[in-house]
């Protein structure tokens, strides 16, 4: 009778497991409406204790900021990064070819294209190819959607999910459960703030830089440099190729320009931004968000890459507590501490 018992319970965690393994995506959108909705409450918090009005008075007035917030971004800089990001999709093919004319007209060029020719027809092919872009915007649209909805509900009932979460625990792990709970909560927050600030420095650098320099499309790659800094370590790098490659379509002197605006913009945020924004937040050593990004491009695809940094916050978060702490029984030290108030509004 045991022999069955632990036979059901084994074919019963393989089920779950190729459940959840098919349902991948699903967990990514249910990561991002739960940043959305650590983005809400964080901004509710203050708004209730300022304005001296209740929790859901506050979320309400948050999510009715944060959308005039983008509407207001969208009227006075709409049309612009719109017209720029369509000459740069048209551009981009143009830069390429300009680009390859060049290398070929030098020795070093010409070694270079036929080392990697195939890998850079490839590159000039995935460019030009927008049809692809097309496609996949109605996808992303729906996926947008669920996020935001699915966050405004988790935000304006968090306990809601909390207690459902540690229902699934034995009785005796739950005070653990919330502890863990609070600590990942918190370091979430703090983690996604400073990384808006960051994203918010990058993007203005990059676009003021970028437009000093001459470079076309400035605002347009600025908002992407910005937009690209929530993927650690890899997301500058990814935001720099387009740069560089209009920029190369222009002279050659241009891309140097734009090569050292990346590298001191990369400089500044690794050196200066990041650490003043993140003297509050979870801090994490660069080789584990390296392996963390591969790791989760890996399983989750795009979209794990995208999520990469808030995967790495809370598996670093819980790691700590539930595997040095609690089964090693070492001395775990998390960079954050959560608060005694752990009701997610005040």
């Amino acid at each position: 009778m045991r022999f069955f018992r632990r036979l059901l319970i084994t074919v019963a965690v393989v089920l779950l497991l190729v459940v959840l393994w098919r349902l991948l995506h699903l967990l990514m959108l249910i990561l991002g409406a739960v940043l959305l909705a650590v983005l809400l409450i964080a901004l509710a918090r203050p708004l209730s204790r300022w304005l001296g009005i209740s929790g859901n008075w506050a979320l309400a007035l948050s999510v009715a900021i944060v959308i005039a917030l983008i509407a207001g971004g969208v009227w006075l800089f709409g049309a612009e990064i719109s017209a720029q990001a369509s000459a740069l999709f048209d551009v981009l093919p143009q830069s390429w070819q300009a680009l390859e004319d060049r290398l070929i007209q030098t020795s070093v060029g010409r070694q270079m294209m036929a080392r990697l020719g195939g890998e850079l027809l490839s590159l000039a092919g995935v460019i030009g190819d927008v049809s692809r872009v097309v496609l996949s915007i109605s996808s992303a649209i729906t996926d947008v959607f669920i996020i935001v909805v699915g966050g405004i509900y988790m935000a304006a009932q968090p306990d809601l999910y909390r207690r459902g979460l540690l229902a699934l625990l034995p009785h005796g792990r739950r005070a653990l459960g919330e502890e863990t709970l609070a600590e990942m909560g918190l370091a979430l927050r703090r983690w996604l703030v400073a990384k808006l600030i960051a994203m918010i420095i990058i993007g203005v650098l990059s676009i003021v830089g970028l437009s000093v320099i001459g470079v076309p499309s400035a605002m347009a790659l600025g908002l992407f440099a910005g937009l690209a800094e929530f993927v650690p370590l890899v997301g500058p790098v990814i935001a720099a190729i387009p740069a560089l490659l209009v920029a190369g379509g222009e002279s050659f002197e241009m891309a140097m320009w734009t090569l050292a605006l990346y590298i001191v913009v990369q400089q500044l945020e690794s050196n200066i931004i990041t650490p003043l924004v993140q003297q509050h937040a979870i801090s994490l050593p660069p080789a584990l968000t390296l392996f963390a990004v591969i790791a989760a491009g890996l399983l989750f695809g795009p979209i794990g890459v995208l999520f990469s940094g808030p995967l790495t916050v809370l598996a670093f978060v819980a790691g700590r507590l539930l595997y040095v702490r609690e089964t090693l029984g070492s001395e775990a030290h998390v960079p954050v501490q959560a608060d005694k108030d752990t009701s997610p509004l005040p």
